[in-house]
């Protein structure tokens, strides 16, 4: 384990919008806010950010050319009244099937709400990163962020334990990387992982394959992972959040 999952990162035009989208959703609780960052927790341990982002470009899921780039997976108790209540708050209905439904929230970025009916409460499942060699990528973050590959399949891969904030890979044929911080390919989401010690893991994650692309601020640094996507190791967790925007 080079570090642990802090956060998993929103670009949105509307940090505030896309905030209050998600807390009336799933009944996240806002930690921190300012112009603009907002933080929030769920009820089982994950942290979610909106982080503003100026000329933000969202997806056109399906779209190849304007790639989603990585999207939430949420359990709902029923699909019907979970996707009534997203679109009222402002999201749209893309796509219908048996198991799960696709929406688009506020600031176009594709979730998906999973069926589940063990529960009665919205509960985030994990998170997809999308990308052109899901085996390649799980094991890169299975490193990175100390957490097992515990499923494999044809072009899907995942990473921790369901219930353990698990993060999760699928392989898109035409997958088109993000170029941070080029706003015409935005990065969508990106994760922060906390570390103790900058210097050493930055040396593990380059030789893991991943690529220096800032030096970054007072407490954080942005890289790309093998498949493009930005993310950023941080540290001293009472500063500011990172803030990796495109």
């Amino acid at each position: 384990m080079i570090g642990t999952l802090r956060t998993v990162v929103l670009d949105a035009p509307d940090a505030r919008r896309l905030a209050a989208f998600y807390t009336a959703l799933g009944g996240w609780t806002e930690q921190y806010a300012d112009d603009e960052w907002i933080t929030m927790e769920t009820g089982d341990g994950w942290r979610i950010a909106a982080q503003l982002s100026p000329g933000h470009v969202p997806p056109r899921w399906p779209d190849p050319a304007y790639p989603q780039q990585a999207h939430l997976d949420l359990r709902v108790p029923d699909l019907d009244a979970g996707s009534a209540k997203a679109v009222e708050l402002g999201a749209e209905l893309l796509r219908k099937n048996e198991n799960w439904y696709t929406l688009a929230d506020p600031a176009g970025h594709p979730f998906d709400l999973c069926l589940f009916p063990a529960k009665q409460e919205t509960t985030l499942m994990g998170v997809m990163l999308d990308c052109p060699d899901a085996k390649e990528l799980s094991t890169f973050y299975a490193e990175l962020l100390g957490k097992p590959v515990t499923y494999e399949g044809e072009g899907v891969a995942m990473i921790g334990e369901d219930g353990a904030q698990p993060v999760m890979f699928q392989q898109i044929t035409e997958y088109h990387a993000p170029r941070w911080p080029d706003p015409a390919y935005p990065q969508q989401f990106h994760l922060d992982v906390t570390v103790d010690d900058v210097g050493a893991a930055e040396a593990a994650v380059l030789k893991l394959g991943a690529t220096s692309l800032s030096p970054g601020e007072v407490n954080w640094r942005v890289y790309a992972d093998p498949a493009g996507k930005p993310f950023c190791l941080c540290w001293d967790e009472g500063s500011y959040p990172a803030a990796c925007s495109n």
